[in-house]
């Protein structure tokens, strides 16, 4: 089985190369130097990890991070990325590192990609899609525990997974492959080749909606 999330990892770095430290992500307020450091002090930095789930914690984080970059070009830290997690980090472990990374490497390698003045929509490999469907269904409920209304993930094959129930609004619909629903999941509704079938208040508060990360 290909590890994908080494593959989104590598082509990642690839585009880091190719746009620079000054280019725009889909992540508010950050470029793709901070962007990249995230993803350095998120796997090789024990002190800095907690801070990006715990908002408690995340003025720790962005203190890691600002020192990363006193300390680092965009070079160092992208080749940093690129080499994957030190030893001692959980994200080496084979198994345990791919689970945790199947949806954080496409979703920050589509947070560049689509961020820039034109991109087009990946034809991914079945095997990855389904890899990205399993993900999302795991991940959906606490993903979505904000979204305003209920809501229904499909797939174009008509399979479908409930993400939560509905609520005084109702429920929505939202169909796309397995890579776009994952975007969608994650906050990042207005990029994500998604279609939406539901109540038109609904549908509309859930395009607009503060979700995911």
């Amino acid at each position: 089985m290909t590890d994908y999330s080494r593959v989104e990892r590598l082509a990642l770095c690839d585009l880091f190369e190719e746009v620079g430290p000054a280019a725009p992500t889909l992540c508010d307020g950050w470029d793709a130097y901070d962007l990249a450091v995230h993803l350095y002090v998120r796997e090789a930095d024990p002190m800095a990890g907690p801070g990006i789930m715990i908002p408690a914690l995340a003025d720790t984080t962005e203190r890691r991070m600002q020192r990363v970059k006193e300390r680092y070009s965009f070079a160092e830290v992208v080749g940093k990325v690129r080499n994957g997690p030190p030893p001692v980090s959980i994200y080496a472990l084979p198994k345990l590192g791919h689970q945790l990374n199947t949806t954080e490497y496409f979703v920050h390698h589509e947070d560049v990609r689509r961020a820039q003045a034109s991109y087009d929509v990946r034809d991914l490999p079945a095997e990855q899609q389904d890899a990205l469907w399993k993900a999302v269904r795991l991940a959906a409920k606490t993903m979505l525990r904000k979204a305003p209304s209920g809501l229904v993930l499909k797939r174009p094959d008509g399979t479908t997974s409930v993400a939560k129930r509905p609520t005084a609004l109702g429920s929505v619909t939202v169909t796309g492959e397995p890579a776009e629903l994952v975007l969608f999941c994650f906050g990042r509704q207005q990029v994500a080749d998604v279609e939406l079938d539901g109540e038109a208040e609904a549908v509309d508060q859930l395009r607009n909606a503060s979700f995911g990360v």
